[in-house]
């Protein structure tokens, strides 16, 4: 059975329908400080605001603190409530998507650190191209995937599965670029090497987006996608549908 927007609202007890949807706003605020710091981390990165950095470490403190307040509403509503069918699903798609979100917080502090390191670097900002532009499509991955969740949203979730594979055929090249270059220049190595370690949090972050769409088709269709080929999944989501 699809679960549609409607379907939480059909519940005898209404306090019930406030924790659920308590579940799916606290999800969202978290996800909106999650984008933010991944967000601000990018730019920290590119101009070299190292004030900015930090700000983005001391945030995952917060995004800690929030994941383990909504697995504790997560545990209260699976013990008092006991939900079935879609309301189950909906509960532990919460429960996973807390776990990625706060994934994404960490990888945010990564990049963090590393513009924090080569704001004190002299030897340019050789791969801020690539990080520019990935870094683009793993915001929107994120942003999609959220709004996704929030709207019960399957085209958009198979639309971030789709480009999640666009995000790391772009990583790949770029890393191939990035070691080509600091074999030509050994001095460029250790700037280098935390500029492929942005990326590699950059490619992380796209990951846990992806996962966040999978938990999006699993609770509207009850469709576990995570070892279905990406090329045959629109193909298998329609026949899901009918």
């Amino acid at each position: 059975m699809d679960i549609t927007s409607d379907t939480h609202s059909q519940h005898i007890s209404r306090q019930f329908n406030h924790e659920l949807e308590d579940l799916k706003n606290h999800l969202m605020a978290m996800g909106g400080l999650v984008e933010k710091q991944v967000q601000d981390a990018v730019i920290a990165l590119l101009e070299g605001d190292s004030s900015l950095a930090r700000q983005v470490s001391e945030q995952d403190r917060t995004v800690n603190d929030m994941q383990i307040k909504i697995d504790e509403e997560c545990t209260r509503v699976l013990a008092r409530r006991q939900p079935a069918a879609s309301d189950l699903r909906l509960v532990l798609a919460v429960t996973r998507a807390v776990s990625d979100l706060e994934r994404i917080g960490d990888e945010a502090t990564k990049i963090a650190r590393n513009a924090l390191s080569l704001s004190e670097s002299d030897n340019g900002k050789k791969g801020f191209v690539e990080v520019r532009h990935i870094s683009e499509r793993v915001r929107n991955m994120v942003r999609d995937s959220l709004t996704s969740f929030a709207r019960f949203d399957i085209d958009l979730a198979l639309k971030v599965v789709h480009e999640d594979e666009a995000v790391d055929s772009e990583y790949t090249t770029a890393m191939r670029s990035l070691m080509t270059f600091m074999m030509e220049d050994p001095r460029s190595i250790t700037s280098v090497l935390s500029v492929m370690w942005v990326l590699r949090a950059l490619e992380r972050i796209g990951d846990h987006a992806n996962n966040l769409a999978e938990y999006v088709i699993y609770l509207v269709k009850g469709l576990d996608i995570r070892h279905i080929n990406p090329d045959d999944l629109d193909e298998e989501a329609l026949k899901q549908r009918k």
